[in-house]
C-alpha cells in the first residue's frame, strides 16, 4: 500500500479517472437536458436511492434545522463563516477605479459581481457543510445577489443550518452530474446560472467540463489530493495525520510524501499503518492509500521541482527551511506552511478556501475567491489632450491593418 512512486504514477492516474467517465456524463447530461426535472428525479431514485415529490430545499426547512443541531455546532459554522467572510473581504478592490496614465487620458476598471451563481456540494459519503461556506460566503462578499446550491438528498440538517449562516438564496435536492446539468441548462424547477463553482467527484467534475460552452465554471475540482515536503526536521505523525485526513475524503483521493530524508518514508508508512487503526472510515482509507506513496529528492530543490509537476491541490510544507521552499513552489492550490498548519484547518475555518483546482490544474487555475463571482470592465475617459496624443499611432496602426473605417474615426475627432 504505502510505496515508492514515480512522477509518471500519479498525473496518468489522475488524467485517467476523468477521461473514464465522459461518456456517462454526456449520456446525463442529455438526459437532463431533454427531460428537465422528471429527469432529475428519475436520476436521484437511480443514484441516491430517494423519491423526491419537490426538488426545492425551503428556506424554513434550513431554520428549522437548527433545532437538531447543537448550539455549539452552529456557533462553530458561524465562527468559520466569519473567518472565510474576512479572509475574502481583504481580496475586494474597489468597484470603479480610475488612474491618469498621462494628460488626457484616464484608465480604469469597473467591477461587477455576477448576478446569479450556482453552488455544488457534494454529499453520498460524509455531509460538507463547511462547503456550503466556502462557496456561498464569497459570493455574498463579491456581492451576487442569487446564489443557488445543489446537495444530492438525503440532506444533514448540519448542512442545511450551513445555508442558513451562509445566506443561500435557493438550494436544491440535486446531486451529481445531473447537478450541474440543471444548473447549466436549467429545468422547469431550477432557472440556469451564469456561472458554476464547488468540488465533487469525477463525475461533477467532468459535467463542469463538459458544460462550459453553456456555463462559466471556476475550475475542475475533483478527488481530493495532498503532498507533503519534508526533511528531517518534519514529524511522521503529523504527515500520516495530514495524508489520512486527505485521503478519507474519497476512495480515488491522492497522496504523496516528497522527501530528499531516506529515513523519513519508512516512519511515515508505519505512523499510516498505526493511525488507520484507529479510524471508523477504514475502508474509504484502503482504497484512497492505493493511490499513496513516496517520492526521494536529492535535495529540497528537487522536491519542489517534484511537486510543481505535480502541482497538487494542497501543498504542505514542513522543512526547517521554510520560506526557501515557499520560493521554490510555483503550483499549488493552497500552501501550508510549517508543522502546525493542519490541512484541515483550511479545510475548516482559518479563512481560506477549500475548494481547489485538482488533477494537475493548479498549473493554471487559482483556487475559489472573491474575483470568481465578477466580471471586470475596462474604463477610458479620453479628452482632445489624450486623443491628440495617441491619434496618430491609432491611425496609422490602423491603415497598416487596412481598416480604413477605425483611421478615420480617429482623424475626424482631430480635424
Amino acid at each position: 500500500m504505502w510505496r515508492q512512486l514515480q512522477i509518471e504514477d500519479w498525473v496518468k492516474g489522475r488524467k485517467a479517472s476523468l477521461a473514464d467517465v465522459k461518456a456517462p456524463v454526456e449520456d446525463i447530461i442529455s438526459q437532463v437536458r431533454g427531460h428537465g426535472d422528471a429527469a432529475l428525479k428519475d436520476l436521484t431514485a437511480k443514484f441516491d436511492k430517494v423519491q423526491l415529490d419537490d426538488l426545492r430545499i425551503t428556506k424554513e426547512q434550513m431554520r428549522a434545522a437548527r433545532e437538531k443541531v447543537s448550539p455549539q455546532l452552529i456557533a462553530d459554522l458561524e465562527k468559520a463563516a466569519a473567518n472565510v467572510r474576512r479572509f475574502h473581504q481583504l481580496q475586494r478592490q474597489g468597484d470603479v477605479w480610475f488612474k491618469e496614465v498621462e494628460p488626457g487620458i484616464i484608465l480604469g476598471v469597473k467591477t461587477t459581481p455576477l448576478e446569479r451563481v450556482g453552488c455544488y456540494v457534494p454529499g453520498g459519503r460524509a455531509s460538507y457543510p463547511s462547503t456550503v461556506i466556502m462557496c456561498a460566503v464569497p459570493a455574498k462578499v463579491a456581492g451576487v445577489r442569487q446564489v443557488v446550491l445543489c446537495t444530492p438528498p438525503p440532506v444533514n440538517p448540519l448542512t442545511l443550518v450551513a445555508m442558513d449562516v451562509a445566506g443561500v438564496d435557493e438550494a436544491y435536492m440535486v446531486g451529481g452530474a445531473q447537478a450541474i446539468a440543471a444548473m447549466a441548462l436549467g429545468t422547469e424547477t431550477i432557472r440556469p446560472v451564469h456561472k458554476i463553482v464547488g468540488p465533487g467527484n469525477v463525475f461533477v467534475t467532468m459535467a463542469k467540463m463538459l458544460l462550459r460552452d453553456v456555463v462559466d465554471i471556476d475550475f475542475p475540482a475533483g478527488p481530493s489530493e495532498i503532498a507533503v515536503i519534508a526533511d528531517s526536521s518534519a514529524d511522521p505523525v503529523y504527515i500520516a495525520a495530514d495524508i489520512l485526513a486527505q485521503a478519507e475524503h474519497d476512495p480515488n483521493s491522492a497522496c504523496v510524501l516528497i522527501s530528499a530524508d531516506p529515513s523519513l518514508p519508512d516512519k511515515v508508512g508505519k505512523e499510516i499503518d498505526r493511525q488507520l487503526q484507529m479510524s471508523n472510515r477504514k475502508a474509504i482509507l484502503e482504497k484512497s492509500l492505493s493511490n499513496t506513496g513516496y517520492i526521494l529528492a536529492n535535495d529540497i530543490d528537487e522536491a519542489a521541482m517534484i511537486s510543481d509537476r505535480l502541482a497538487p491541490e494542497h501543498l504542505s510544507l514542513q522543512v526547517s527551511n521554510e520560506l526557501r521552499a515557499l520560493n521554490a513552489v510555483h503550483n499549488a492550490g493552497s500552501i501550508f506552511i510549517g508543522r502546525y498548519a493542519a490541512v484541515a484547518c483550511g479545510d475548516y475555518a482559518s479563512g481560506t478556501n477549500h475548494i481547489l483546482p485538482t488533477a494537475g490544474f493548479a498549473r493554471m487555475f487559482s483556487g475559489l475567491d472573491v474575483h470568481h463571482f465578477c466580471k471586470r470592465s475596462s474604463l477610458q475617459m479620453i479628452d482632445r489632450t489624450g486623443l491628440e496624443s495617441i491619434g496618430g499611432t491609432v491611425s496609422r496602426l490602423a491603415d497598416a491593418e487596412g481598416l480604413e473605417a477605425h483611421a478615420r474615426s480617429v482623424r475626424l475627432r482631430m480635424e
